[in-house]
């Protein structure tokens, strides 16, 4: 039930990542037609694309997050007995915690400090981009948590235990370390 939430909770954040992106391609991609065909442009253009530039990067993350995605190295790892893989996972989780917490930290004191400060061209408040953030830090610190939840009550497989998906490059099946020259 959970596992599923969260798939959908990721589905979600796909689909506001593909929103974001179309509506930054049209924002820019307009804004140069305008500009250079009509010596106009839209003014909200430029700070709306990062805006949604940050908060897609921080939803991208956390579903990373979620899908093991973000760059690491199972050299050491998966040669290492099951307690070995399991004092790593345990340890790589809770320092990724400790990061999360860090971000999560200071993304809130930019957040509140950023309050009543308003955008250069939107005037909308400053502390909606530093929430994402926030954002990201509570909802990757949960799936972490959710992970090293699952490692304590041994509900976490070995093959689990090596959080590194195979790469884009590799054909299926094959070790990333094989093959290799």
């Amino acid at each position: 039930m959970l596992d599923r939430s969260i798939d959908g909770m990721c589905r979600l954040f796909g689909m506001l990542m593909v929103a974001c992106l179309a509506l930054m391609v049209l924002m820019v991609f307009g804004n140069v037609v305008l500009r250079y065909g009509f010596n106009s442009g839209i003014t909200v253009s430029e700070e709306l694309s990062r805006w949604l530039f940050v908060w897609m990067t921080f939803l991208g993350a956390i579903v990373a997050v979620r899908k093991h995605a973000h760059l690491g190295t199972d050299a050491l790892v998966s040669r290492l007995p099951l307690a070995g893989k399991k004092v790593c996972f345990a340890a790589a989780h809770g320092l990724m915690l400790y990061v999360c917490w860090l971000m999560g930290r200071g993304s809130w004191q930019q957040t509140v400090i950023n309050l009543e400060t308003t955008s250069a061209v939107m005037e909308v408040p400053m502390a909606w981009l530093y929430a994402s953030g926030v954002v990201f830090a509570v909802l990757a610190g949960a799936l972490i948590l959710i992970e090293l939840l699952r490692l304590v009550t041994g509900r976490l497989p070995e093959r689990e235990l090596i959080g590194v998906a195979e790469s884009d490059d590799m054909p299926h099946g094959q070790p990333a370390d094989k093959g290799q020259p």
